[in-house]
């Protein structure tokens, strides 16, 4: 199971420019304008074998009459709520701020682990400058340059070294995991109260620490599987206010850990920003997904014409992944609750379907002769053979080309469509490799 850092500090000391560097990526938009990050940035990071996810948190004001700075610190506060170690970004070329006191004091009072990064350290010189810091009472500053890079590989083995290391809970291995997920208000407590009904006695609950997912076993009606709660089971002491980032923090957490995600939606709101935030973490995590429009039994007209409309909206939405259930239920007068049970289990077995290589090719050579991957300068590309790859965690098929180079991803995407035109991965998404054969 993954840890999660929160990278934070104030406005301007160059958070989002760590993000990219971390995840590889150009995900968060960096600028010299101050709060330019209004929004939360999730990635992945992978050092050395160990994976975990990043946060990256907007500046951090306190006391500030802006209110979209009000709104950052408290993001923050939520992030030290929720994270496994905090990364306190403080720039070097300014020196200690009154803010960065405020945002040590609040840091020294949480018990995370948290690493001091004195950022914009792009010369040896600038390094003496760092003793300044040690008056935050957080330890040693350790000296990088996120835009350059200079020191991030040290940094991240201290990283590594400082993450705890999860407790296996002790679950019981080849029985899916389904998580819950959804923005505030949209009824994950109570489809899961719905779920699990009164028979509380077969309801067995995991918990790791504090800020891991809790498991509720599910043993009845034919079914076995574990319920990873994000409802708010957990504790929730100092956030009073922003729910809408503490249900990300709280998604990203239950989606890394389960094998299906039942994605709630609200039937009289239709499909939100933050509904396709958390859409994105769970097609970022590769996990198979069953949508859930809640609250069906408060829209006054269901007609077939209703339904039609409120699918395509959602499929059109969440395009190019388009091959998923949706299911219109309601949660408070248990209608289609039995379906959505149904539905998760048939995507999670969806997941491990195998196909042989013979039927593979059989089937998908034949198509790949009559629609060729277009030629690019003067070169024809021909898939000569598939397999599907053993072991994997979702289903992964490999296509072995002379010139895999000029596959690009809307052949990628032909081929995944070809192939769940003609075997069952509904729910489930589906990786695509081409080699050099």
């Amino acid at each position: 199971m993954a840890n999660l850092v929160a990278i934070v500090g104030r406005p301007n000391v160059g958070k989002s420019t760590l993000f990219n560097r971390l995840t590889q990526s150009r995900q968060a938009i960096v600028s010299a304008e101050a709060g330019t990050t209004r929004d939360r940035q999730y990635g992945k990071c992978d050092w050395n074998g160990r994976e975990f996810s990043v946060v990256d948190t907007g500046g951090w004001v306190v006391n500030s009459d802006d209110i979209f700075e009000e709104e950052i610190r408290k993001q923050v506060l939520i992030a030290t709520e929720e994270a496994d170690l905090v990364l306190f970004l403080v720039d070097i070329t300014n020196g200690v701020t009154d803010l960065d006191m405020d945002v040590a004091k609040i840091l020294r009072r949480s018990k995370l682990p948290v690493i001091l990064v004195a950022n914009k350290t792009d010369d040896n010189a600038q390094r003496y400058y760092a003793a300044d810091f040690y008056s935050l009472g957080l330890g040693d500053p350790y000296c990088i340059s996120a835009i350059s890079g200079g020191g991030t590989g040290d940094l991240l083995d201290v990283v590594v070294e400082k993450l705890p290391q999860k407790s296996g809970e002790m679950l019981e291995e080849g029985i899916p995991r389904f998580a819950v997920v959804g923005r505030p208000n949209v009824g994950k407590s109570s489809i899961i109260n719905a779920f699990i009904g009164e028979d509380r006695n077969i309801v067995t609950e995991i918990a790791g620490t504090t800020r891991d997912s809790i498991y509720t076993r599910y043993d009845k009606f034919g079914f076995d599987f574990y319920l990873v709660d994000t409802a708010g089971i957990r504790r929730k002491n100092k956030v009073t206010e922003d729910l809408e980032f503490y249900s990300v923090m709280r998604s990203i957490r239950a989606i890394e850990n389960s094998d299906v995600c039942i994605l709630m939606l609200d039937a009289t709101r239709g499909i939100e920003a933050q509904d396709m935030n958390i859409f994105q973490i769970i097609q970022n995590n590769n996990k198979s997904l069953v949508v859930v429009v809640n609250k069906w039994d408060l829209v006054e007209e269901k007609s077939q014409k209703v339904i039609d409309t409120f699918t395509d909206a959602i499929r059109r939405r969440m395009a190019p992944f388009t091959d998923f259930p949706i299911i219109f239920a309601s949660a408070l007068t248990k209608q289609r609750i039995f379906k959505v049970l149904e539905t998760a289990k048939e995507v999670y077995l969806n997941r491990k379907l195998r196909i042989g290589t013979t039927k593979l090719n059989e089937i998908m050579l034949p198509l790949i002769e009559a629609y060729p991957p277009p030629s690019i300068k003067g070169k024809y590309i021909k898939i000569k053979y598939c397999s599907q790859l053993p072991n994997t965690q979702i289903p992964s098929f490999v296509f072995y080309a002379n010139l895999p180079q000029y596959i690009k991803e809307p052949y990628k995407r032909f081929l995944e469509n070809k192939i769940r035109e003609n075997w069952t991965l509904t729910g489930s998404p589906i990786n695509i490799f081409i080699r050099q054969k």
